[in-house]
């Protein structure tokens, strides 16, 4: 980050939502709006570019659309964390942006606040997985419950974390913020926060959103 702003890339074939955007992040302080991309292939681009913080990622766009957009600017850049934004709230999108390495999900009716907080919590390195999203992501792996999936890491990986460490981890996958898991597990939020760490530096994972995905593929937690 510049000066402690967050560095933001708007992509969104659309005008009018570009510019929407631009001008309600542009107003709220400690963020920058530093580029804008038409399509994916532009947003791979710019990121390259730019490097932005926090890319704000529409899905449906020409030439490539934002789910293969996200997958290659997680893979390339490493730095850059990816926002989904999208009309259509579906089950199938959730999904498909998170696998792809997305670290959060709003929709485009969101306010001009929840835009700012979002991408303030993408950008901290914080997952962005309201409530009824993780209930969304819960339903999609139960849809698909019988068929083979990918996994994220290793089968059996986490049999390397701690017993505590692994609790921390179901947690995340049930959306808690730290300081909820903190408050659950009777422990300090710094410690919370180590756990949160070894638990991505042992996976092999980039953020807790990844690791969200990684405990419904394990089956360590289980739709219910």
């Amino acid at each position: 980050m510049t000066g402690g702003a967050v560095r933001v890339l708007i992509a969104d074939d659309q005008m009018m939502v570009r510019e929407g955007f631009s001008v309600l992040l542009g107003a709220m302080p400690g963020i920058e709006v530093v580029g804008e991309a038409v399509n994916g292939r532009e947003a791979v681009e710019r990121v390259r570019e730019l490097s932005p913080d926090v890319v704000l990622m529409d899905i449906r766009m020409p030439e490539l659309n934002g789910i293969e957009a996200t997958r290659q600017i997680v893979a390339a850049d490493g730095t850059a964390k990816v926002l989904v934004l999208t009309t259509f709230d579906l089950d199938e999108y959730v999904y498909q942006a998170l696998r792809a390495g997305a670290s959060g999900f709003l929709l485009k009716d969101a306010s001009a606040r929840q835009l700012a907080d979002g991408v303030r919590v993408v950008a901290s390195g914080e997952a962005l997985l309201a409530p009824s999203v993780t209930r969304r992501l819960i339903a999609e792996f139960a849809r698909l419950s019988d068929r083979p999936r990918p996994v994220l890491a290793p089968q059996g990986a986490y049999g390397e974390l701690t017993d505590r460490e692994t609790e921390v981890l179901v947690q995340i996958a049930q959306g808690l913020s730290n300081a909820e898991i903190a408050e659950r597990l009777v422990v300090a939020e710094s410690t919370v926060k180590t756990h949160v760490s070894r638990v991505l530096v042992k996976l092999g994972l980039r953020d807790r959103t990844q690791a969200a995905v990684f405990a419904y593929e394990a089956r360590l937690v289980t739709p219910g």
